[in-house]
């Protein structure tokens, strides 16, 4: 493992790996490092935007994960089976007038395979347990790693960037605060295969009094599930699957699943001197909408920008320019979130009504395509 480097990189995720590809393009040199085994990596995030596909195509991916992945041109919201709004991404602005559905694994293993044929390389097994700023001015960081055997490395670096998830140990030892709460429910995800009367061409978000339901379609004939349950089992069952609303009675077998609390935090700074944060160390939300992997792969291009330029004011710029985007896309799916879960009968007739009539208007259409698909966001 090299003793210096331009960027420490914790976290090999979809944001880590992101953000050492568009370092290695720069020509700046880097150290990725992430804490689990190597493939230890789960389906997870599946749902890939037209903006995030903008800013990989530049990257040079953006093909292969078009081959890989199935593309949905619609998004539909619906009251059980009532449909209330469509969102159809034809005709936007992009090469990619689409969401494109393909498992986070996938997504990894094709942008580890693109840095590996740049030359890099990730440290698996490899956990920063501490380090210290140089000096008052900032300028730098000197980080400890410990590996897999125990052993000790000192990394000396310009900058630092924390790319290591919602419990951050890069944001935790800047000090740097991350408010929100958690949502009461717990929340469902689950790759399953079913008898589904919907076409494959669409997402479906599914508003019920007992939860919301989101149902996706995945390479192979299997669908995404995700859904909000008040109390979910740790690892949830195809019996689990099949009592939850919008999909009972239809699934038949399931591939993975897991259950997980979402939160709706946002750091209260991306930057701290030399030190860094991206993605889920510096924004979590709920996954209506599924634009969290796409928000912090984008900040890991606009961050890799700002490290190559390397004077204050682009660096300041980088939390300038992002942090704003992640406060909407909180903001936006903390709301679609909580509507989707309203219980009151009359709060809900009012609220299929407005959605049926604002739905009616193609501008609102149009308007609502472009957010969910980030094209609203500077490249």
């Amino acid at each position: 493992m090299p003793t210096r480097t331009d960027v420490l990189i914790a976290g090999a995720g979809p944001t880590g790996l992101t953000l050492a590809a568009a370092l290695a393009a720069r020509g700046l040199g880097f150290v990725l490092l992430d804490q689990a085994d190597r493939g230890a990596n789960t389906s997870r995030a599946a749902v890939i935007h037209a903006r995030t596909l903008e800013v990989l195509d530049e990257l040079g991916v953006s093909a292969e994960l078009c081959r890989r992945g199935i593309v949905v041109p619609t998004f539909t919201i619906r009251d059980r089976d009532r449909v209330l709004l469509r969102v159809p991404f034809g005709g936007l602005p992009t090469k990619f007038p689409y969401t494109l559905m393909l498992p986070q694994n996938d997504t990894e293993q094709v942008l580890a395979a693109h840095l590996a044929a740049a030359g890099g390389e990730v440290h698996w097994g490899h956990r920063l347990t501490g380090f210290e700023h140089d000096g008052s001015s900032g300028e730098g960081v000197t980080a400890k790693v410990t590996g897999p055997d125990g052993t000790v490395h000192e990394i000396r670096a310009r900058f630092l960037a924390g790319c290591d998830g919602m419990h951050s140990a890069v944001r935790e030892q800047s000090g740097i605060g991350f408010a929100g709460d958690r949502y009461a429910e717990s929340f469902v995800l689950a790759d399953v295969t079913m008898t589904w009367p919907h076409p494959r061409d669409q997402v479906n978000l599914f508003f019920s009094p007992d939860g919301l339901v989101v149902v996706a379609p995945l390479p192979g004939d299997r669908y995404r599930i995700v859904a909000t349950v008040d109390e979910a089992p740790e690892q949830p069952t195809l019996a689990d699957i099949q009592r939850l609303p919008a999909v009972a009675g239809r699934v038949t077998s399931v591939g993975w699943s897991s259950r997980f609390r979402v939160h709706h935090r946002l750091a209260d700074h991306y930057r701290q001197g030399p030190v860094f944060l991206a993605g889920d160390a510096a924004h979590v939300h709920s996954p209506a909408g599924g634009q969290g992997m796409n928000t912090g792969i984008q900040d890991a291009v606009a961050l890799a920008r700002a490290l190559a330029a390397g004077d204050p004011a682009s660096l300041d710029a980088y939390e300038t320019a992002r942090r704003p985007v992640a406060a909407q896309v909180v903001a936006t799916t903390d709301r679609l979130t909580r509507a989707a879960t309203v219980r009151n009968p009359v709060l809900r007739a009012a609220r299929n009504t407005a959605l049926s009539v604002v739905g009616r208007s193609p501008r609102v259409q149009r308007r609502l395509a472009m957010n969910l698909a980030e094209l609203t966001v500077p490249k």
